[in-house]
């Protein structure tokens, strides 16, 4: 006996919503039905795919390798469906995009808004790493990140670069200053993003490459979380110029002697980059960005 594709389906969809009830639910089938089909899938193979307790279950190490196995298996099944259910056109589908900002494609995002509206799109919020892995674990189908990857697994495109900004509360007592240097910006009290950001990657680079240490007040996850301390007059925060926003709040402080950039890059897995609904997407924003 083969393994069956009921049972690796029902084998996924616990690995991927983390229990046994949440995977039926998701597949319309009863729990018992959904267990009996890990129970033979394991039984026959002699191999234990989950550690069970009453809480939850986690991936053993097989089935941590078969569950790297089943994704790839499933995507091509909704690649497959996506290119016979479209027939020409995308009529339907869905779109998973983790992003730090949506700023950056907000004139594509509507665009493809109106011109595939059967196609639901879904945005999460994550920093350059936490996209990347979200892309590599196919949580995501397209990452906008702050670097481009050098992995030959990636096809990207640049969407835009700009330079990096301090912010300070409306009230701050450099909220006045039109510009600030690296040495100055080092004796202040910084809100700094969590490690993985690239803005804080760069702000720290920057930094060394100038022989300067910062004063760090308070780390935070989130762009949002950043931005209510330094309303709060915490400490003074770093950004993408493009991705500060029109909160009145906050005034943006220009770094006279940084002249980094800060690049997005649009980003999917090689092996998915022919799909209809990602090429459709990379030409939406190509689109956008000639008619900007």
């Amino acid at each position: 006996m083969s393994v069956s594709y009921s049972q690796l389906k029902a084998f996924h969809a616990v690995a991927i919503h983390g229990g046994f009830s949440r995977a039926a639910e998701k597949l319309c089938l009863s729990q018992p039905a959904i267990s009996d089909q890990v129970r033979r899938l394991e039984a026959h193979f002699e191999v234990a795919l989950f550690h069970r307790n009453r809480r939850q279950v986690q991936l053993t190490e097989p089935g941590r390798e078969l569950l790297a196995i089943t994704q790839r298996m499933f995507a091509a099944e909704a690649e497959a469906d996506e290119l016979l259910a479209s027939h020409g056109a995308l009529q339907r589908g869905s779109l998973a995009l983790s992003v730090d900002s949506a700023v950056h494609l907000l004139p594509a995002l509507a665009h493809f808004s109106r011109t595939y509206p059967g196609v639901r799109l879904k945005l999460a919020a994550g920093n350059s790493r936490q996209s990347l892995a979200r892309l590599f674990d196919y949580q995501a189908d397209l990452v906008v990140v702050g670097f481009c990857p050098e992995d030959s697994r990636l096809a990207c495109m640049q969407l835009a670069e700009h330079p990096i900004v301090a912010f300070a509360a409306a009230g701050h007592r450099w909220a006045a200053r039109q510009q600030l240097s690296l040495a100055e910006l080092a004796g202040l009290p910084l809100i700094l993003r969590e490690q993985g950001s690239h803005t804080r990657q760069v702000l720290e680079e920057e930094m060394e490459r100038a022989g300067l240490s910062m004063t760090q007040a308070i780390e935070v996850e989130g762009r949002e979380a950043v931005s209510e301390l330094v309303a709060a007059g915490v400490g003074v925060g770093i950004v993408s110029a493009a991705e500060l926003g029109g909160d009145t709040r906050l005034c943006a402080i220009a770094i006279r002697d940084c002249n980094r950039l800060m690049p997005e890059y649009l980003v999917t897995l090689r092996e998915h980059e022919n799909r209809r609904i990602i090429r459709a997407f990379f030409e939406t924003v190509r689109q956008v960005r000639t008619s900007a």
